[in-house]
């Protein structure tokens, strides 16, 4: 009846482990697919703002400000690669519009 026991327990003991490491792979696995879509997501919107940006010509200081949080998020969450490009782009545009390069507009 001990050895019996003894056994039950350790078999308890397995299957209790064995559904613990299958729930936390199903969290992992959940986890990494919500990252990967924060990453997109982000990355979407980096370059919404570089062609908002590019097509007015210049990132004002509000967007280059927003384009950095976005991509702070975006570069931790192991984004990189064409956002990072995009981003570069963004930071080397003028801050102001073209018709305002030190010339007075009336």
């Amino acid at each position: 009846m001990e050895w019996f026991l003894k056994e039950l327990a350790g078999l308890i003991i397995t299957a209790v482990f064995g559904a613990l490491v299958a729930a936390l792979s199903r969290i992992f696995k959940r986890q990494k697919a919500v990252e990967d879509g924060l990453v997109a997501l982000l990355h979407s919107e980096i370059r919404r703002e570089y062609k908002e940006c590019e097509a007015k010509e210049y990132a004002s200081i509000p967007d280059l400000e927003s384009v950095e949080n976005l991509y702070r998020s975006y570069h931790a969450l192991g984004g990189n690669g064409t956002g990072t490009e995009l981003v570069e782009r963004i930071r080397n545009m003028p801050t102001s519009p073209p018709d305002m390069k030190g010339e007075l507009v009336s």
